[in-house]
């Protein structure tokens, strides 16, 4: 049927933002995505836009997907909170450890991109990385901490959670990117009250 799409919209979003995320927006070329998706030019454009308005739907894309599983970890922080902020960190070392992803984070690599960035994409980028912060400020309020706390806290666990993504691009192995969540682990089991109950 004339106008009918002939390619799944998923499978294309999905390989474009494996490009975006091994390369980087400034790095990826049209041509590029061209070849990671199979369509030509003339199909990306007609049903994606330009360059970046389908990076923003690839975005979108990436912070739903992991946005959700975070969600799902950090789901128990009312009961347990130390075991939610445990599976906060498992998604993000689980991904780091499938040898079908790229290393890193698309939202840490974006942001540090910023300055080179047409406003818009940076601004959405500057949202999507701000959502973890607030996710874990959250969890914590949940988890029994006083706001102030709650929130030093979760800057704090953000800041080591994208620092587990910068360090995997520099070829850190699972070990060590496993002593810093433990390491933070250990510091934050001083300070969250913990009860026995199993988080599921």
């Amino acid at each position: 049927m004339a106008g009918k799409k002939q390619f799944d919209v998923d499978t294309v979003l999905d390989a474009a933002m494996i490009q975006f995320w091994r390369a980087g927006h400034a790095a990826t070329s049209v041509d590029d995505l061209s070849r990671a998706t199979g369509l030509n030019r003339s199909s990306l454009y007609s049903s994606f836009g330009d360059k970046d308005e389908l990076f923003l739907q690839c975005l979108q894309r990436y912070v739903t997907r992991y946005g959700g599983k975070y969600d799902t970890a950090l789901s128990c922080a009312a009961d347990q909170p130390l075991r939610a902020v445990e599976a906060f960190f498992e998604v993000t070392l689980e991904r780091i450890a499938d040898p079908e992803l790229p290393d890193g984070c698309l939202v840490a690599q974006t942001v540090m991109a910023s300055t080179v960035l047409r406003p818009s994409v940076a601004q959405r980028a500057q949202v999507a990385i701000g959502l973890q912060r607030t996710r874990l400020r959250a969890a914590l309020t949940a988890g029994g901490l006083p706001e102030l706390r709650a929130d030093a806290l979760a800057l704090h666990l953000a800041a080591v959670n994208q620092s587990l993504a910068v360090m995997s691009r520099s070829e850190a192995g699972h070990g060590q990117l496993r002593v810093i969540v433990d390491v933070t682990l250990d510091a934050l089991a001083q300070t969250l009250p913990v009860n026995g109950r199993v988080c599921r």
